[in-house]
């Protein structure tokens, strides 16, 4: 096989079945170097850092998406079509919808909404709802309870933007959609996993809230949010 444009593995097998995907190259690098064995660089193609290495005896692979849909569009695809990945579990941040979650809360996502196109212009999909792999989601909620963390189980929006005019906005789609909080990539990969059955799940992190207007650092997004990691990894086959 040849490279494809945006990852530089020209073989198989290097990356592993299970590919953990945070959005941000610099927390791929922080949970490859903190909690991988012997993890190998594998992608550096546009400083999108992609690393294999074994947690507990286990292979697994663990790359960043970039922000929003196109990007998380292209990496996962190409992961998914090109590399015979099976899954991708999506570690992120997101923002509130509402008071009962709270800075720091591990969200599982049940469905992703989504006004975006995507969907449709990649493959025709009108649903602006899409759900991860039920399975995935069983082994992660599984995780969760062997390592006793707590995570609230809803629906998450994918926004295709991160300003909007009228900052109000999200109560409306926290109404019409019951939507806990959001977010910018899970509609795509989710949309990605259908298309090329395979599977796909969300884990998320409250980095932010719109409604107490709370929020955490960058660096506390990159170095903190290990609970939703260490879930992700102890679910990894």
């Amino acid at each position: 096989m040849i490279p494809t444009p945006h990852i530089e593995v020209d073989k198989k097998g290097v990356i592993a079945d299970t590919v953990i995907m945070p959005g941000d190259p610099l927390r791929a690098k922080f949970i490859a170097e903190n909690f991988l064995e012997d993890p190998k660089l594998f992608n550096k193609v546009r400083n999108m850092f992609g690393y294999t290495g074994t947690y507990k005896g286990k292979k697994i692979s663990v790359m960043g998406s970039g922000m929003g849909m196109p990007s998380i569009g292209i990496y996962s695809y190409e992961l998914f079509k090109f590399y015979d990945v099976k899954n991708i579990v999506r570690v992120g941040s997101c923002g509130a919808y509402t008071d009962d979650v709270k800075l720091y809360d591990v969200i599982l996502a049940e469905a992703a909404y989504s006004e975006s196109s995507f969907a449709e212009a990649m493959a025709g999909i009108k649903e602006d709802t899409l759900k991860p792999s039920a399975e995935l989601n069983k082994k992660l909620e599984e995780a969760a309870k062997s390592l006793n963390i707590d995570i609230t189980k809803g629906t998450i929006h994918s926004s295709d933007v991160f300003y909007r005019v009228n900052s109000d906005d999200y109560k409306k789609i926290y109404k019409e959609h019951n939507a806990l909080a959001v977010e910018m990539e899970s509609f795509a990969l989710f949309a990605n996993a259908q298309v090329t059955g395979k599977s796909a799940a969300c884990l998320l992190t409250v980095s932010d809230s719109l409604v107490t207007k709370e929020a955490t650092t960058s660096e506390e997004r990159m170095k903190s949010f290990t609970n939703m990691m260490k879930i992700a990894l102890e679910m990894a086959e």
